[in-house]
């Protein structure tokens, strides 16, 4: 958890990431802030926490605190719901650009070419979860993610 923060603060992704995040809340009502909400779910789901029920325990974990930079109890799965509820299609657009930004800024020069890699993952399901489908080839329920690999000599 504290390598990820470390990797988070060198980025700056994090920050960068809450930038484009509004906040519809009350400013006087508020106690914790979006960049906080951001790297609570993050580095949750970063090590393996994929449920918001994890955080009701998780919320009071000092590694996890410090890794937030926090030293006070972090957002239950409540709060961390309503936060991911607010999302909608503009924000997502926003999001996007932010790691587009990000990805052209790891070059020192741009590269001469870019092989982009696509492959599909299936993640088998145990459960009723939304999203999942059948997969004939695999002969199981899944989420089918698509990742992008990205290889060029400028590396």
């Amino acid at each position: 958890m504290l390598l990820l923060r470390s990797i988070d603060q060198r980025l700056k992704l994090t920050e960068q990431v809450a930038a484009q995040i509004t906040d519809p809340r009350d400013p006087d009502k508020i106690r914790h802030q979006v960049v906080d909400l951001l790297r609570q779910r993050i580095y949750g789901l970063a090590c393996g926490y994929e449920d918001l029920n994890d955080h009701d325990t998780l919320r009071n974990d000092i590694a996890f605190q410090t890794a937030v930079e926090k030293d006070q109890v972090l957002g239950s799965r409540s709060t961390l719901c309503r936060f991911e509820q607010q999302a909608d299609r503009m924000l997502m657009w926003r999001l996007h650009g932010q790691l587009l930004e990000q990805f052209v800024d790891s070059f020192a020069a741009p590269p001469e070419s870019l092989i982009l890699d696509f492959d599909a993952t299936d993640d088998p399901v145990h459960g009723q979860q939304e999203g999942r489908f059948f997969h004939g080839y695999y002969r199981h329920y899944c989420f089918l993610p698509l990742y992008v690999f990205v290889a060029t000599n400028a590396w």
